[in-house]
């Protein structure tokens, strides 16, 4: 026997609920990139969703908290990827290459959310600066604690500081939006087996 839907006419279903976010996060991410965070408006974000202001409000509570989610979502889905490499069972170097290769990956497929962000993070409020920054150094530290372990164990060369190898090798992650295009000859993930290539030949101690 069928049951009947208990939805009342009109009401959104969970997955219409979820979309409304997603459709906000997308057009923000295209208005931003194309006319820059501080000259789009909440209005132009609402009308390219197709949603209304009462809408967007209902998920974000200013343009502000958008900005903030285009880049804390990739960041989240950076960490999960961190976390199940770095906890694995694979060897040391395998993990490392597949968390520096990944990052990689995961930073060409938001290119235009992580450069959007990194362009106009000094305009969030110090509060949400603050939040970001916490968020992404717990990140940073993770990624650290693999070239220490290798460091510790004599795996990894130990005359170069842990923190000195992970501000090189993000700097240049984030150094990504102002070459890669889509229409080059490598895939993200042929990039991403480079940087870790290079990577792991810095961290080989000396003969």
């Amino acid at each position: 026997m069928t049951r009947a839907s208990t939805r009342k006419p009109g009401e959104a279903t969970g997955d219409e609920q979820a979309a409304v976010p997603r459709r906000l996060l997308e057009h923000a991410t295209k208005l931003f990139a194309k006319k820059g965070f501080d000259r789009t408006s909440v209005q132009e974000i609402v009308e390219a969703a197709g949603v209304t202001k009462g809408a967007m409000y209902h998920y974000f509570g200013s343009k502000d908290d958008l900005l903030y989610e285009i880049y804390a979502r990739v960041l989240r889905e950076q960490t999960r990827q961190l976390e199940s490499v770095a906890s694995s069972a694979a060897p040391l170097r395998e993990r490392l290459a597949a968390a520096a290769s990944d990052v990689v990956v995961s930073s060409i497929d938001n290119l235009d959310d992580n450069t959007i962000f990194l362009q106009s993070m000094h305009q969030l409020s110090p509060d949400k600066q603050k939040a970001v920054r916490a968020e992404r150094r717990k990140y940073h530290e993770r990624f650290r604690g693999l070239i220490e372990e290798g460091q510790a164990s004599g795996e990894f060369r130990t005359d170069k500081p842990a923190d000195v190898v992970v501000d090189f090798f993000f700097g240049s992650v984030h150094h990504l939006g102002s070459w890669y295009r889509r229409s080059g000859s490598l895939t993200a993930r042929q990039i991403g087996d480079h940087y870790a290539d290079l990577l792991l030949d810095a961290l080989r101690p000396p003969a």
